[in-house]
């Protein structure tokens, strides 16, 4: 029996990929045993049930689904996790590789596919979308040095330059150049572009 914990925010989704789930992998024996809706339930709630499969949405209330499924690598190593999300992003793709994640695929993926999905992965297999694995390697290389993607980092999480200047141990006018150095590196409209590019990409 292949054991699935489901994590969704949206209750709709939650419960048509529980039925779907069930309804294409019952001969396969595949069973959703837990669902839950933000990204901080998934480690309790798979502790609690221990599934062999975590199908984990990205963007969750509470807790990001890749942070989670990072923590569930190391406390519950034995459970696999699929990620399932409408959001292609290439950046995407590479924080799933550092949080060891077995499977990416998107929502608008087959109900076959994604039952396919779970069986490969529970197996120890890998799955990755192909044409997301062909956006990522279409991805240029980071133009950003790292003082420049710290910076970017602070701004998106919603510090202003004199706030960096003091995390970072630098000058207020040190902060500001990075930023402008950034935005144009990226060929970014302005700071909250530059911070999109750079997210999209994996490079902050």
């Amino acid at each position: 029996m292949i054991r699935v914990l489901i994590a969704e925010d949206v209750r709709i989704l939650r419960e048509a990929l529980i039925d779907l789930i069930d309804l294409i992998g019952y001969e396969d024996d595949i069973e959703v045993v837990v669902a839950v809706g933000t990204g901080d339930a998934i480690v309790p709630a798979a502790l609690r049930e221990r599934p062999d499969v975590a199908v984990i949405d990205i963007e969750l209330p509470e807790r990001d689904g890749l942070d989670a499924a990072a923590e569930l690598r190391d406390l519950l190593p034995e459970c696999r996790t699929l990620i399932l999300t409408g959001i292609g992003r290439p950046g995407n793709l590479r924080r799933s590789a550092g949080a060891d994640v077995a499977g990416f695929i998107l929502k608008d993926s087959r109900p076959q596919d994604l039952v396919a999905a779970i069986r490969t992965v529970a197996a120890g297999g890998r799955v990755i979308d192909p044409q997301l694995a062909y956006a990522a390697l279409a991805v240029s290389d980071n133009p950003l040095t790292e003082r420049e993607a710290d910076v970017l980092r602070l701004t998106s999480e919603g510090s202003n330059p004199r706030e960096i200047a003091v995390r970072l141990h630098l000058g207020y006018g040190t902060v500001r150049n990075y930023l402008a150095t950034a935005v144009t590196k990226l060929g970014a409209r302005n700071r909250v572009d530059a911070i999109r590019i750079a997210k999209e990409a994996g490079w902050t």
